[in-house]
This record gives structure tokens, C-alpha cells and sequence, in this order.
């Protein structure tokens, strides 16, 4: 957004305007939009700065519910920002420590501080970037308790800051920055900081491993099946005991979580058994498979893949279970020849391991028939196997091919 952009949505008219608009999922409604108001006198500057919050508002209903009616966005901000019910866990975990007022910088459009002053935690929002900052200002302008500070981290005196929460900027522009001393502020930075206040550092999930620091916690963290972030706890925020976390939100609002002191040892390799767990992102972040297996009573189905094999089902929230009905060698003539005598005409293909593109594949299968079922595609004690399987929660089903 540019701050001419600002300008005109910062504005009573503006403002008013944006709220009255009744929110719609439909693209038709978008344009009839566009004409009414250009119709109704409205400055095309205007109509366009209140069009961009509008669309925004309506994709930041999945991070933000409610609360996203009266937020204000950029695009960047909206896509970097943390889901309201992460930052909530967030910010309880600053208040269960005891940290009365936090620091936090690189606040985005506030989502992370709002969190926070919505417990009645005194936060200090800093943002350096003029424009995000001043959505972010509109955006905590509800509780008294929250301040935003145009500036970066040079610029802000800690001093009565009981905590730290951090978010670096690893992109510039549309480049996403790979090399952490290019991020604002530097990794390094940001480590040093959390060693003398306790702190919470926001990373990409993906983060390199070899740039963890050796104490704290590192805590991956997985909503509806998608890794969100990583976080790096340091001091009282950091659990006693806990240096590697995978915390999996369902869609369900359901919360289950995972924790060793250390990355888990793997599991033994062992032969296929009836069920296949495929882990969760989280927990394969955090290393934490072979803590899995063992709670399965598993074994890896191949040193190098993070499949669990298993016996027998045991429910876990930290994977997903598959039922192996049948084992073939990965050869696309005989596949396809096993699927259309077991009439499969709807397949899941799951790969992990194997050079096969999914999307390459499926035409050649020449899928036809009434029945559904998951290929799951993959190495099994270093040989390429196609699993025939079902998903644990569908009901059981012959698998003779007649």
C-alpha cells in the first residue's frame, strides 16, 4: 500500500463507507460493488483504497474470524500475520510467565499485539515500516494498554520491557531474504536478545536447524495440517525440561502437543505392517518421529522417509493412519491394471520419497470406477513400493479384485 493509498482510506468518509459494506464471498457482488459506488459519487480514489480493504477483509476472516470486520490490511501484512488463536497461545504464554509489559517488534498490523492487550498485557508495537505501522495503530486503537512506535529496534528503548516478542523481516519486497543476516534485525540480533530478556522469536518453519541456538525451546507449530511457524522460547518463557515442541491445532479448536528434551532418536526399520502413520508437519519439523513410533508401537518403514508402520491403529493426533490393503512394486502398467479391477475411479495419490510427479502420473492410470481409495507412493526399506490404502475414519472394504 502506498501511503497515498493511506491517506484516502484514513479518512471518516472513507472509513464509513468500508464499514457499511455488507460482506460477500462473490465475485458478481465484488463488481456490481465497484459500479454502485462509482454510481453514487464516490472519488475513484476512494472506491478503489475502501475495494482493497474490503477483499482483504474477507480473506483475513480465516486468520482472524470476527475481528477481521474491523481491521484494516496490506497484502503483505495480511499473509505475513499470525492466526488470532496462534497468537493467542502467544500471548498466554507471556502472561502465564508473569511478563507484564512486552515489546514487539516487527508488530505487522498488530495481530500478535492485539492478542496480547487483549489480556491486559502493556505492549509496546514497534513497526518500521510507516504504512503498516499506521494500520497497525488503527488496528490496536481499541485497548488502551497497546502503543505503536513508528521505528525499528535501534530506535526503542527496552528499558521496563519485562519481554520480547520478535517477528524479523525475511523479505524484501516480493524477495523472500534466505540468508538470516539480511533479515531486520539479524538472527544474530535477535539471539542475543532473547539471551538477556526472555523472548519469543517468530521463525519460518523451515528454518535451517543448524542455526538453533543450543538452549531454550524450539516449538513447531501446525494448524489444520499446515506447518505455520516456528518459535524459539528463551528464559521464563521457555519450559523447564522442553527443547523441542510440536503443537498441532485441529480444526476442531482441538490443541494436542508433543515434547522431549532433545530431537528423538529414530525407530528401528521394520517390515510393513497393516497401518501406515504419515507424521504431522510439526512433528517431522521438530524431529520428534521416532518419539511417535514408539508411542504407536512402530517402526519406520524406510530409514530415510517419515513413514510409521504399525500392527495395529492406535488413535494419535499427531498423524494421520492409513490401512495398507495391498503392496505392489511401483510399476505403472500394473497399477493401473490393479486399480480397474478393483473399480477405483477416485485416487488420492500420496508420495514421499520416490521421483514421481502425482499430477504426471494420474492420467496414465486411466482412472474408471465407482470406488475410492489413496495410492500412497514411497520406499520401503530402500524399495519402491505403491501402498493401496484407506484412510483410518472409511469403513472397511473387500480388496479381492474378483
Amino acid at each position: 500500500m502506498e501511503s497515498a493509498e493511506l491517506r484516502e482510506l484514513l479518512t471518516p468518509e472513507a472509513l464509513a463507507l468500508l464499514d457499511s459494506l455488507e460482506p460477500s464471498t462473490s465475485t458478481d457482488d465484488v463488481v456490481r460493488l465497484v459500479g454502485r459506488l462509482r454510481r453514487d459519487g464516490h472519488p475513484a480514489g476512494r472506491v478503489a483504497a475502501v475495494l482493497s480493504q474490503y477483499r482483504l477483509r474477507r480473506r483475513a476472516a480465516a486468520k482472524f474470524g470476527p475481528f477481521a470486520e474491523r481491521m484494516l490490511f496490506t497484502e503483505r501484512g495480511l499473509e505475513q500475520a499470525t492466526r488470532l488463536r496462534v497468537a493467542a497461545l502467544h500471548a498466554g504464554r507471556f502472561a502465564a510467565a508473569g511478563l507484564e509489559h512486552v515489546a514487539d517488534l516487527g508488530c505487522g498490523i498488530g495481530g500478535d499485539a492485539m492478542a496480547m492487550a487483549a489480556i491486559d498485557l502493556r505492549v509496546t508495537a514497534v513497526e518500521r515500516d510507516e504504512v503498516t505501522a499506521a494500520l497497525a495503530a488503527y488496528n490496536l486503537a481499541p485497548w488502551p494498554t497497546a502503543r505503536v512506535v513508528h521505528g525499528d529496534l535501534a530506535s526503542i528503548d527496552l528499558d521496563g520491557v519485562d519481554g520480547i516478542w520478535l517477528d524479523p523481516a525475511r523479505r524484501e519486497g516480493a524477495r523472500r531474504l534466505a540468508d538470516p543476516g539480511d533479515w531486520a534485525p539479524r538472527l544474530d540480533t535477535a539471539l542475543e536478545l532473547a539471551r538477556r530478556r526472555p523472548a519469543g522469536i517468530k521463525l519460518g518453519p523451515g528454518m535451517d536447524r543448524g542455526l538453533l541456538p543450543d538452549s531454550g525451546e524450539a516449538q513447531w507449530v501446525s494448524v489444520g495440517g499446515d506447518v505455520v511457524e516456528l518459535v524459539l522460547w528463551s528464559g521464563r518463557l521457555a519450559r523447564p525440561g522442553i527443547g523441542r515442541a510440536a503443537l498441532v491445532l485441529g480444526t476442531d479448536d482441538s490443541a494436542h502437543e508433543l515434547t522431549a528434551e532433545h530431537d528423538s532418536d529414530d525407530a528401528a526399520v521394520g517390515a510393513l505392517g497393516e497401518w501406515v502413520y504419515e507424521p504431522d508437519g510439526a512433528v517431522i519439523r521438530a524431529r520428534l518421529i521416532g518419539l511417535l513410533a514408539g508411542r504407536l508401537g512402530g517402526r519406520m518403514l524406510d530409514p530415510t522417509i517419515a513413514y510409521i508402520t504399525a500392527d495395529r491403529l492406535t488413535p494419535t493426533p499427531f498423524a494421520r493412519a492409513f490401512r495398507v490393503l495391498e503392496r505392489w512394486p511401483l510399476d505403472v502398467r500394473l497399477l493401473r491394471r490393479e486399480l480397474a479391477a478393483r473399480d477405483i475411479g477416485v485416487l488420492e495419490i500420496k508420495k514421499r520419497g520416490v521421483d514421481i510427479d502425482p499430477a504426471v502420473l494420474r492420467p496414465k492410470l486411466q482412472l474408471r470406477g465407482e470406488h475410492s481409495a489413496v495410492l500412497i507412493l514411497t520406499r520401503a526399506a530402500g524399495e519402491k513400493v505403491a501402498l493401496l490404502a484407506e484412510r483410518a475414519d472409511e469403513p472397511p472394504r473387500a480388496t479381492s479384485s474378483g
